[in-house]
């Protein structure tokens, strides 16, 4: 087991690597920004280490920062977390250079599953089923309009390079094909640096659904389920379900084992995660991640694994310690992204948290790196907290979550907590009956605007 590891990150995830490392028995390096000097992983590792300004590019997205740090604090393994430089190619080639474990996947992998039409090529070599379209890059508009003339309108052109729904673009018809190819190329090259695209047949009105799995060094490939993402706003996930309220258990086991198996025969090895689209009985692959999800602790809930602990007995050359006919699923798990935003203009609100009051009882979690007096930075990413609730029944776990989301107490700044409250209660989400244009096209236009 490894003697020391550096965690690369900062907020929540920071502290669940933390916890898993203390749960482990393993020392643990927190670095962090100037503006991150209070943060509760700062305040709770073994050792500290500034690495920079505020600014990511000066701190956490500094590969000679956390370098260093990781040498001369002594640690022999790097977490690097959720975001960031968890799926950072070079940053885990450099670990690798002087000596470090990346806790991850193999580099080729991040590689391979990173570019989009790539991971394309990946998954068809692995089985996976893909959503109709080119086998790889697109070109021209000649090029994208033959393709699209055998895939059928709608499509989509997507960037092959990056995510968050930037370099996305449809084009209902051919007349609407150029300019949608021109539109996606342009923001993909201002987003990415790459205006490589690709084209797919776009699906009216899929669900998103994600695969866990799991894979050591000693040829064991396990996969832990599913979990319901559907619920989003531009692309970005805000409530997470496990299991899927739609799926049959036929259904179930048939893309968990597809997901499994794909990952065996690419020699796969930690933690991922495969994004499926899914409609009329039929699922799409669209992405693997290479890294640890921020919506895992659902999986964890209806498990019993603890994720992370297995991620860093992996790395350090231990075989899981589960097999996929001991893995079982138990009752319903609800995961609500709790962002310091406004609840209906989603503007940022940073700012000085005054009051924090975590909910409780039996079946409530919450990740969170807040505490009262602490102010929340402007520099990064909103998500502030992560409520988890789970129940024997889907029905127990929204009653759960409702009473959950009440006690939770966040002040003065707005946060999407009133935006949760009013999404528990809704009967689509009650009924699980929401794909992935619910949210925009049919819940948010009816909100009141403030």
């Amino acid at each position: 087991m490894f003697k020391k590891v550096l965690i690369a990150n900062r907020g929540d995830v920071a502290l669940r690597v933390l916890r898993a490392c203390q749960d482990l028995g393993i020392p643990t390096v927190a670095v962090h920004s100037t503006a991150d000097t209070d943060a509760m992983h700062v305040r709770l590792a073994d050792e500290s280490v500034c690495i920079g300004a505020a600014p990511s590019a000066k701190s956490y997205l500094n590969i000679p920062a956390l370098i260093t740090a990781a040498t001369i604090t002594g640690a022999d393994a790097i977490h690097p977390g959720v975001g960031f430089l968890s799926e950072n190619a070079d940053f885990a080639r450099v670990v690798n250079e002087h000596g470090l474990t990346f806790i991850g996947p193999h580099i080729e992998h991040i590689l391979s599953m990173g570019d989009k039409v790539e991971a394309k090529r990946t998954a068809a070599a692995a089985g996976l089923p893909l959503v109709p379209g080119s086998d790889g890059a697109i070109a021209s508009v000649d090029e994208a309009m033959s393709v699209a003339k055998n895939t059928g309108y709608p499509v989509l052109i997507k960037a092959a390079s990056g995510g968050g729904g930037r370099g996305m673009k449809v084009a209902e018809t051919a007349d609407d094909l150029a300019e949608a190819f021109s539109s996606a190329r342009s923001e993909a090259k201002a987003a990415f640096g790459d205006d490589t695209v690709y084209l797919e047949r776009y699906l009216g009105n899929p669900r998103h659904i994600e695969v866990q799995i799991v894979a050591d060094s000693h040829g064991n490939v396990v996969h832990l389920g599913e979990r319901e993402c559907s619920i989003q706003r531009r692309h970005q996930k805000l409530l997470e379900e496990a299991p899927s309220p739609i799926l049959t258990e036929k259904e179930r086991h048939h893309i968990g084992m597809i997901a499994a198996d794909a990952a065996r025969s690419m020699g796969y090895l930690g933690l991922g995660t495969m994004e499926f689209l899914y409609e009329n009985g039929e699922f799409f692959f669209i992405e693997m991640n290479t890294r640890l999800q921020v919506e895992h602790p659902i999986t964890e809930a209806i498990t019993g694994i603890d994720l992370v602990v297995e991620q860093i007995r992996i790395a350090a050359g231990l075989p899981l310690s589960f097999a996929q006919d001991t893995v079982t699923f138990k009752g319903h798990a609800i995961e609500c992204r709790i962002n310091a935003e406004h609840p209906t203009s989603f503007m940022p609100t940073p700012g000085t948290v005054e009051n924090f009051h975590a909910p409780g009882g039996l079946g409530v979690r919450v990740d969170s790196f807040l505490y009262s007096g602490y102010r929340i930075p402007p520099h990064y990413d909103s998500l502030i907290a992560k409520l988890i609730v789970h129940g024997d029944t889907r029905e127990q776990c929204l009653a759960r979550l409702r009473r959950a989301l009440d006690e939770t107490i966040i002040a003065p700044m707005p946060t999407s907590l009133d935006l949760h409250r009013l999404l528990v209660n809704d009967a689509d989400i009650k009924s699980g009956a929401y794909s992935i244009r619910w949210l925009e096209e049919q819940f948010l236009p009816n909100l009141p605007q403030e």
